[in-house]
């Protein structure tokens, strides 16, 4: 991955690309896999995401990895698929073999952003290859880098899980990595 998002190289336009590919041809088994009616070895860290597209009214199911922090899920979210989570609009998770209501708040705050990928780091390691920001030698993320890639549409999704009126449910996530009575 370049240091500078906002630079690329046509070598490394063409790796983005290949690789946008080959997720997309891995997400058709993701979404079969994750949306069984119960918690499979994938849905530990992994989750679908069904949300409505603001513009086209589309249906749109989408995989993507999380990680725990307090009564909240994060996503790591860089795409266009994010601009359609603005506004807290309401989505469906499917969160370990059942079908959860959440909203999303987007995170752009650089300090915020970066305290959430060290959360998303612990939670679920695996989520950051998929990070597209150097880090510096003292561990912390290469600043410029962190910049552009925000200016770039890089967010980090924050799941707020909630009941039909929209409120937190606070037994919807239990200690640990249990989520709605589910271990």
């Amino acid at each position: 991955m370049p240091s500078n998002p906002a630079s690329t190289t046509p070598e490394t336009a063409a790796a983005m690309r290949r690789r946008a590919r080959i997720m997309r041809a891995v997400n058709v088994p993701m979404r079969v896999v994750l949306r069984l009616p119960f918690a499979t070895p994938l849905s530990g860290n992994l989750m679908l995401v069904s949300y409505t597209g603001r513009k086209t009214g589309k249906s749109y199911l989408q995989p993507v990895s999380y990680a725990r922090d307090g009564d909240t899920l994060l996503t790591p979210g860089g795409g266009r698929w994010t601009l359609n989570l603005s506004g807290g609009r309401a989505v469906q998770l499917r969160l370990r073999g059942r079908a959860v209501p959440a909203r999303a708040d987007l995170v752009s705050d650089p300090a915020e952003v970066e305290r959430l990928l060290g959360v998303i780091a612990v939670g679920n390691p695996r989520a950051t290859r998929f990070i597209p920001i150097p880090r510096r030698p003292d561990g912390r993320l290469e600043p410029d880098a962190l910049d552009a890639a925000l200016k770039h549409g890089f967010r980090i999704v924050r799941w707020h899980l909630t009941e039909a009126g929209g409120r937190l449910s606070p037994r919807r996530v239990l200690p640990g990595r249990s989520f709605g009575g589910l271990t």
